[in-house]
């Protein structure tokens, strides 16, 4: 049941699809008043479809993408981020943030080794990669494009004001399993869209040692879930593991935070006469 589902999920439109991504890139350009985009080249599936989307919705030299890579970056994503880059024809920087992040850790008086300080340190890396790209965008007018997907928004598997603070995301709409063969069919190199989920905010750092299971998995049962408005039963009736679906729906609620707008205090109360 699974497979069958992932396969139905897979059988939608790809030129369609980029189709319409590309004129929601163009259209939102237009409506910011901004003169191009920029965003971060990480060498994984999801940047560089993003990447390539861009091109075929607007002028190459418009996009500017960032590769910001730490000390514990695969050198194949940074070959992959660079090679894609020339291949698209868009201009680049190469800024590590290795120095940024020693700065902090020399402020802060916590040690980036520091068990503890793991997932603090990890946050703060997508943070600095999004102040670098807002420093951009401020500096030569331009938009900051996302690069994150349906499964990633849903499971909350992204860093509040670190990867998720962006002004648009283009593929936001499709899950992962989505995501890779519209890699494959604007033409990125087969192990690009095939490439494992690799945020690589601390040394090791894969995704599926983070997630209940792999987006093979994951991708059908969200859909079941949010699209199809299964309940939780339904879905392990359809033969998902109960664990993996009660862990998804947990890591939903506990990211709703990140979908929403803070919540804000109440207004000011008149004075009674």
């Amino acid at each position: 049941m699974q497979t069958s589902v992932l396969q139905e999920m897979l059988d939608i439109d790809y030129d369609a699809t980029a189709s319409a991504i590309q004129e929601f890139i163009a259209e939102r350009l237009r409506l910011s008043g901004a003169s191009g985009l920029v965003l971060g080249l990480s060498g994984g599936v999801d940047s560089s479809v993003v990447a390539a989307l861009c091109v075929r919705a607007l002028p190459r030299e418009k996009i500017l993408g960032l590769i910001m890579p730490t000390s514990f970056t695969p050198a194949q994503d940074v070959a992959d981020a660079r090679a894609l880059a020339e291949k698209l024809g868009i201009s680049t920087r190469y800024i590590s943030i290795d120095p940024i992040v020693q700065r902090y850790a020399e402020q802060l008086g916590v040690g980036i080794d520091e068990t503890a300080a793991r997932m603090a340190y990890a946050n703060l890396r997508a943070r600095i990669r999004m102040t670098i790209l807002y420093f951009h965008a401020n500096l030569h007018n331009l938009l900051v494009v996302g690069t994150g997907d349906r499964s990633e928004i849903l499971l909350g598997y992204y860093t509040k004001y670190g990867d998720g603070g962006v002004d648009i995301l283009p593929i936001g709409g499709l899950y992962k399993s989505q995501v890779r063969r519209l890699g494959l069919a604007l033409g990125l190199p087969e192990h690009l869209a095939n490439k494992p989920s690799s945020p690589q905010l601390y040394p090791g750092h894969r995704a599926v040692d983070e997630l209940p299971a792999d987006y093979s998995i994951l991708d059908p049962l969200l859909h079941l879930l949010f699209d199809k408005k299964l309940s939780p039963q339904q879905a392990v009736e359809k033969g998902f593991e109960k664990r993996v679906v009660e862990a998804v729906l947990a890591r939903y609620a506990a990211s709703v935070h990140k979908r929403e707008m803070p919540p804000t205090g109440p207004r000011p109360v008149p004075v009674t006469r």
